[in-house]
């Protein structure tokens, strides 16, 4: 990949100001996923991170664990898709095109 340093100095402040308010989007954005019909759900926020956990009563039998795993795993799952989906409807007409190394590698880690 050839980049033109005085091209990419000319637009650092602009590729800043992108940045910027690209996390400032991540911070904004929330997802829940749900499993067993809203019995498990769990929120991610726009950095991937767990936010919150419900488990509904229901779901706590000291004698079928396993499937309350499950259920959080496939909560956990949902919420991160949901969470992707929201990132790339808010930040991906503002990335897409823009060739900024590091940015598909950051976007990649989100599993974008």
């Amino acid at each position: 990949m050839n980049i033109n340093p005085l091209e990419f100095m000319k637009n650092a402040s602009k590729i800043q100001e992108q940045a910027k308010h690209a996390q400032e989007q991540l911070d904004t954005i929330s997802a829940t996923g749900s499993a067993g019909g809203g019995i498990v759900k769990v929120t991610f926020n726009g950095k991937m991170e767990m936010t919150d956990i419900y488990i509904d009563p229901i779901a706590v039998d000291p004698r079928d664990v396993q499937m309350l795993q499950d259920l959080i795993v496939a909560a956990s799952t949902a919420a991160r898709k949901n969470v992707q989906d929201e990132i790339k409807v808010k930040l991906g007409p503002m990335v897409d095109g823009l060739n900024i190394p590091g940015l598909s590698g950051m976007l990649g880690n989100l599993g974008l």
